[in-house]
């Protein structure tokens, strides 16, 4: 402390250029909206064209599985092809999902996913590659178990296919680092149309429901009883044989009228054609999607950049919009939430500090600890190879009411020595402050970091993802703000605390006459 107090400027000086140096690295930082998480087990879906029978989507599958078992890595494979109708996300059989265990691992979970995606790359359709959980995080954020969605809204559903392609190779081909890069599988599917005849229908006596009801019976079939198999029930369905079903066996079908039985032609028009597998809307407006995963090399924020600057390239025709949604924008927003937050956190320590000391002087003093921790937490996110993300977020918000501490145990000390002990003002008041107060501060700062030292440990354990940039962030601070404070917080006090100490002591003494005998005196 005798050698900080003869170099106090360049300190100071020193302290100042730290700060500005980590606040101006901090936009360089990768974004995230959570930190990757490593849940030990991946989820691969296998996307083929709507109609694919159920046996060919079972072979590609199955071959699949066959790709993924070649990883070294990967322990085991379970598979489900399709999803029953009345799952919450029913999905047709042309779809599949893998589970795939994985095992330890000498390369990293980047390399691990370039092999998987290399292998599967010679299957027909798309590949989508993520985790349990952060599909289900990425499908509540933005509909698609993908962590960037690019919807497109239009009201003709083949000029939105045609756009979406359009972007999709665009995209594929100008903006680096992009994977699993596919379109929401809206394609025209073969369909058996029946257009009904409403006059003739009239004329034989049918109506246009209950014509309706029997064509639904006839192709679709109707429960008619139910067959028990002990506790087991199935429903007993009767519709029409697979090769009455055909495009002139349905025409020929009789239905019963008023008047007797007639052929189906006599009252609509059977035909074969073709039309949309499905019809997606959002906000009463038609969409399609294209979907895209990033591999882990280039940053999402870099990426969503790419995107937004082709999107900004591509003319697209009137009526017709986009809309760029997915992980990203849930952190630009937490962004946002978060940093209003920290200013209202910064805000109402300031105000305590200042109901307690009567003086913005010392309560800026003590909030001096603040930046002094963001220096060591931000190079510890270097160093750690962290993203910026909400943990991370959280972690500075944290580390502000804890490095304020620090400076509270040594300025009520400085206060107490000259108000209640008779200390003078003057370097002296100082070195006894700081050094009485040396082990408070070390205890409590090495309690707290002795306690997060497992959480920095361990990284890619499955269950630390999220603690872990806590964790980093709250310890690099705690160490830059306990280091730097020893010297800083004693030349601050020292060079600007003693107008405070003085204004204070005279309200010391007046209150010491004017307060009755056998008072206890005011201590900070």
């Amino acid at each position: 402390l005798h050698w900080s107090f003869g170099h106090a400027r360049s300190l100071l000086a020193g302290a100042v250029a730290l700060v500005i140096i980590v606040a101006a690295s901090v936009p360089f930082f990768p974004r995230s909206f959570l930190p990757p998480f490593n849940e030990g087990t991946l989820t691969v879906n296998v996307l083929l064209n709507p109609g694919t029978s159920l046996a060919e989507s079972s072979s590609i599958a199955t071959l699949a599985e066959q790709l993924v078992m070649q990883v070294p890595e990967v322990t085991q494979v379970g598979r489900r092809t399709g999803r029953a109708e009345l799952d919450e996300h029913a999905e047709g059989v042309h779809r599949s999902e893998l589970d795939v265990d994985l095992g330890p691992s000498a390369r990293s979970r980047a390399e691990v996913l370039g092999d998987l995606r290399d292998r599967l790359a010679v299957l027909p359709g798309g590949v989508s590659i993520g985790q349990p959980i952060s599909h289900r995080l990425e499908h509540m954020l933005s509909g698609v178990q993908a962590q960037i969605a690019l919807k497109v809204f239009g009201d003709d559903l083949d000029t939105l296919r045609t756009l979406a392609e359009t972007i999709r190779g665009r995209l594929a081909a100008n903006v680096p680092g992009l994977v699993d890069l596919q379109l929401e599988r809206q394609v025209r599917v073969p369909q058996l149309r029946i257009a009904i005849d409403h006059e003739r229908a009239s004329l034989y006596g049918v109506s246009t429901a209950a014509l309706l009801e029997k064509m639904q019976a006839l192709t679709g079939g109707v429960v008619v009883s139910q067959i028990m198999e002990g506790s087991r029930r199935y429903d007993l369905v009767m519709r029409l044989a697979d090769a009455d079903r055909t495009t002139d066996r349905l025409a020929d079908a009789l239905i019963e009228t008023p008047g007797g039985r007639v052929p189906l032609r006599l009252l609509a028009r059977v035909e074969d054609a073709d039309g949309p597998n499905q019809v997606l809307r959002e906000g009463a407006r038609r969409r399609i999607v294209v979907q895209a995963n990033t591999d882990g090399r280039v940053d999402m924020a870099q990426a969503v950049a790419g995107i937004r600057a082709e999107l900004a390239r591509i003319e697209l025709p009137p009526g017709y919009s986009t809309s760029l949604e997915g992980t990203f924008q849930a952190q630009e927003e937490a962004m946002q939430t978060i940093g209003v937050l920290a200013l209202l956190s910064l805000a109402m320590i300031f105000t305590v500090l200042y109901s307690r000391y009567r003086s913005a002087t010392l309560a800026l003093i003590i909030m001096g600890n603040v930046p002094l921790a963001l220096i060591g937490a931000v190079i510890a996110i270097w160093i750690a190879g962290q993203s910026l993300s909400v943990a991370t977020l959280v972690g500075f918000v944290t580390l502000t009411g804890i490095a304020a501490r620090n400076g509270i145990l040594k300025i009520s000390h400085y206060l107490n020595l000259s108000l209640h002990e008779g200390e003078k003002w003057g370097l002296a008041l100082v070195l006894r402050g700081s050094a009485e107060r040396l082990t408070p501060v070390l205890m409590t700062a090495l309690a707290a970091g002795l306690a997060l030292i497992p959480l920095t440990i361990g990284a890619d354990a499955p269950g630390k993802e999220i603690l872990h940039p806590v964790a980093v962030t709250i310890l690099g601070g705690l160490v830059s703000a306990t280091l730097l404070d020893t010297f800083v917080t004693p030349i601050l006090f020292h060079r600007f605390g003693r107008p405070a100490l003085e204004r204070l002591r005279a309200e010391a003494d007046a209150a010491r006459h004017s307060a009755p005998a056998g008072a206890i005196p005011e201590t900070f």
